[in-house]
């Protein structure tokens, strides 16, 4: 039952700490985060131009003008044509969907999958845990670039097999951060209360373990976007990724290579996408983790 003095006292509350309205709270969080604001901004761009691509691009982005081929900026092509005379602003937008696809779901798999294996890794210790970490050593002991080049190698080019390429080695990465936080929490008592309480270990896992290891799941989680599109545009630039006439940025470099001197509009635009979209991404990832992070938050 709720006393007379819970609720003066949740009044008195109230009347000290009202709550802010969300323009306040947006005013207050570009004030202390301006640069993570601006990449925030550079995402909501893109995927409102992902999201609305058949409104916004003024071509088709597989048609081709065989008048116009190459042809510099003008008022019919804003950003020129490529030598196909497709239309650049156009495939810069449906670029921005698979950059998007691939960037997000790389992200949430592999930030997902190593949280999963971080915290059971360090619940259960053990053999268990001695095993799944040297397994991870051996994805660690290649660069990813290295390691995402020999699967596609592997399976062959493809947005599928590209995905499961840029997988792969962010696993091993976020379950190491991961783990190294569950530790910690796993000698906290109130871990040991429900060990004693007979709790599963599935229980425990999800209940009082995952909540506590999401701020450094976030942090990888946004970190992992920015890289995610800078390698699907690696491996799209060396032929390995996706494939024309598919639009694609790092598609759009690798035919370009041959053009620069004559037409470099070809190849600049679509530079200017892919470290732009890495520019905000990274923007964004650095301030979620000054802000989650307890010791940058004094900072």
């Amino acid at each position: 039952m709720v006393t007379v003095s819970e609720v003066q006292t949740e009044a008195q509350f109230e009347e000290v700490a009202p709550k802010k309205p969300w323009t306040q709270i947006a005013v207050d969080l570009s004030r202390k985060q301006p640069l993570g604001v601006f990449g925030l901004a550079i995402v909501v761009a893109m995927i409102i131009a992902a999201a609305l691509a058949d409104v916004v691009a003024p071509y088709n982005p597989l048609q081709e003008h065989f008048d116009s081929m190459l042809s510099g900026p003008s008022e019919d092509y804003l950003l020129g044509t490529d030598e196909f005379g497709r239309d650049i602003l156009s495939r810069l937008i449906y670029g921005s969907r698979t950059a998007l696809l691939v960037g997000f779901v790389c992200a949430i798999v592999g930030s997902t999958a190593g949280l999963v294996l971080g915290v059971a890794s360090a619940y259960f210790g053990g053999l268990f845990d001695l095993m799944l970490q040297r397994i991870l050593d051996v994805f660690m002991a290649f660069p990813l670039i290295i390691l995402a080049l020999a699967v596609v190698a592997t399976l062959g080019p493809g947005i599928e097999n590209v995905m499961i390429a840029i997988i792969l080695p962010f696993i091993p990465q976020c379950a190491r951060v991961v783990r190294s936080n569950a530790l910690a929490i796993r000698e906290i008592p109130y871990v040991d209360a429900a060990r004693a309480l007979g709790f599963s270990d599935a229980r425990i896992i999800l209940r009082h373990m995952v909540p506590n290891v999401m701020a450094p799941y976030l942090i990888m989680l946004t970190t992992f976007l920015g890289q995610a599109i800078l390698l699907e545009a690696s491996l799209s630039f060396l032929g390995l990724g996706v494939q024309d006439p598919i639009p694609a940025w790092g598609l759009m470099l690798t035919n370009a290579s041959e053009f620069f001197e004559g037409a470099p509009w070809v190849a600049i635009y679509p530079g200017v996408a892919i470290s732009l979209s890495v520019f905000g991404f990274n923007l964004f990832g650095d301030s979620v983790r000054d802000v989650l992070d307890p010791k940058l938050r004094s900072r």
